[in-house]
């Protein structure tokens, strides 16, 4: 079972530090989004996408990507991002569009990030310290529950 991450994440890398520990605990590849193509899945069994959410949504980049790749119904696919508000509604719109290209899509996280974007800025920001240990134990724990749960789905 081969694992890839594929993630987009700049401002304060909070996407890049759960990326990390979920690449650690899956054993997987992790590739920055600006230096990959569509053609990158091919290889690999699952594939976790992460972002950082811009006004509600995944960035523009990595939705992008979603559209370009393949369909592939035999590959496991999972969904993942930081955000001011760590919640999971922001991951509905990139695993509806994984969904539609018919992955399987097997699992969706968030946590919160340090979130100076927009009118965040005005205040200094939110969520400093960021993702901290607990958001990582649990992205961690993500992973690892991922990983279990794709080792005993019956194949397609």
């Amino acid at each position: 079972m081969k694992s890839l991450i594929l993630v987009r994440s700049y401002h304060h890398k909070n996407t890049l530090k759960v990326a990390e520990v979920m690449a650690q605990a899956l054993e997987a590849d992790l590739v920055d989004i600006q230096e990959s193509g569509p053609g990158i899945i091919t290889n690999y069994d699952i594939i976790g996408f992460g972002s950082g959410i811009y006004w509600g949504k995944f960035d523009r980049d990595m939705l992008a990507l979603i559209d370009k790749i393949p369909s592939d119904k035999n590959k496991k696919v999972f969904v993942f991002s930081t955000g001011g508000m760590g919640s999971d509604k922001f991951n509905e719109f990139a695993k509806e569009l994984l969904s539609k290209k018919e992955f399987n899509v097997v699992g969706s996280f968030a946590c919160k990030g340090f979130d100076t974007f927009g009118p965040f800025k005005l205040v200094g920001g939110i969520n400093k310290g960021h993702p901290d240990d607990e958001d990582l134990n649990n992205a961690r724990d993500f992973a690892l529950r991922i990983k279990k749960m794709v080792q005993f789905q019956v194949p397609s």
